[in-house]
C-alpha cells in the first residue's frame, strides 16, 4: 500500500466506515508526488483544478489574498488531510492553499476519483463528509476569531492542531511540529505581531502552551482547553483521540 493511500485511508475512517470494496477503490488511485518549499502555492485562487491534493507530510495552509498583499489564512492542514476537496465538487477554487514549512504534497486525478465515487457511491459520501468538516472548522475559525479574547483564540487553535494530529496518529506526545511564524500565526487568528508575543507570553506564564521554533508544546492541555474553550465535538471523529 502506497503512503499515499495508507494516509488517505487512515483520514476517512477518522469520521467515515469503509467497506472493503472502498479501500479497495482507494489503493487502486493514481497519483504524482509534489514537493513544496516554504510559502509556495499549491493552487491559487481562481484556479480550477484537475486534481486533489492529499497533504503526506509538513504543514499546508488555506489562505484568502487580500488587495494590500496580506493574508488571512483561514485553515491549517496536516499529513493525511485534503486540502482542496471541494474542487471536486465546485469549478474554480475561491482561496489559495500554500506550503507552511516544506511539504509533500500526493495529487489525486478528479477523474479518477469520480469514476471511483460512481461505483462506490459511500467512497464519496465520504470524502463528501470531508468538505464538511472542513466547513464546520471554518465556522468555529469565524467564532473563535470574532468572539473569544486573544488567549481564548490562541489556545484554541493550539488545541485544535494537537487534537486532529493525535487523531492522525501523527503526535503522541506533548510536542507537535506547528512550523508557523509569529507573523503567519498573526495573520491566522486576526492579531498583529505584538498581540501574538504578548499572547504568547500569557499562555508561557500560564503554564499551558509554548511555540518556539516551530515546535508547540503543551505543558498543561486540561488549562490549555479551558483557555481555549476548547470542545472538539465540531470535529465530528467517530473516536476520541487517546
Amino acid at each position: 500500500m502506497a503512503e499515499a493511500h495508507r494516509r488517505l485511508i487512515r483520514k476517512l475512517r477518522e469520521h467515515s466506515r469503509l467497506a472493503a470494496e472502498d479501500l479497495a477503490e482507494i489503493n487502486a488511485l493514481s497519483h504524482t508526488l509534489r514537493e513544496l518549499a516554504a510559502d509556495a502555492d499549491l493552487i491559487r485562487q481562481g484556479d480550477d483544478p484537475d486534481v486533489s491534493a492529499l497533504v503526506l507530510s509538513g504543514m499546508v495552509a488555506r489562505y484568502h489574498l487580500l488587495d494590500d498583499g496580506r493574508r488571512q489564512y483561514l485553515s491549517l492542514h496536516m499529513a493525511g488531510d485534503m486540502p482542496d476537496a471541494q474542487g471536486l465538487f465546485v469549478q474554480k477554487m475561491d482561496h489559495a492553499v500554500c506550503a507552511i514549512g516544506p511539504a509533500l504534497i500526493a495529487s489525486l486525478p478528479h477523474r479518477e476519483l469520480l469514476a471511483a465515487f460512481d461505483r462506490r457511491p459511500q467512497l464519496g459520501f465520504a470524502i463528501w463528509r470531508e468538505t464538511l468538516i472542513d466547513a464546520a472548522i471554518f465556522r468555529e475559525a469565524i467564532t473563535n476569531n470574532s468572539a473569544r479574547t486573544m488567549p481564548a483564540r490562541m489556545a484554541h487553535l493550539f488545541c485544535e492542531l494537537v487534537y486532529r494530529a493525535r487523531a492522525a496518529g501523527l503526535s503522541e506526545g506533548a510536542s507537535l511540529p506547528v512550523p508557523v511564524s509569529l507573523v503567519q500565526l498573526g495573520e491566522t487568528l486576526g492579531m498583529s505581531i505584538a498581540t501574538v508575543n504578548r499572547t504568547l507570553q500569557h499562555l508561557r506564564h500560564q503554564r499551558a502552551a509554548d511555540l518556539r521554533n516551530g515546535i508547540l508544546m503543551v505543558q498543561n492541555w486540561k488549562r490549555l482547553t479551558e483557555i481555549g474553550q476548547f470542545n472538539p465535538a465540531y470535529l465530528h471523529l467517530k473516536k476520541p483521540p487517546s
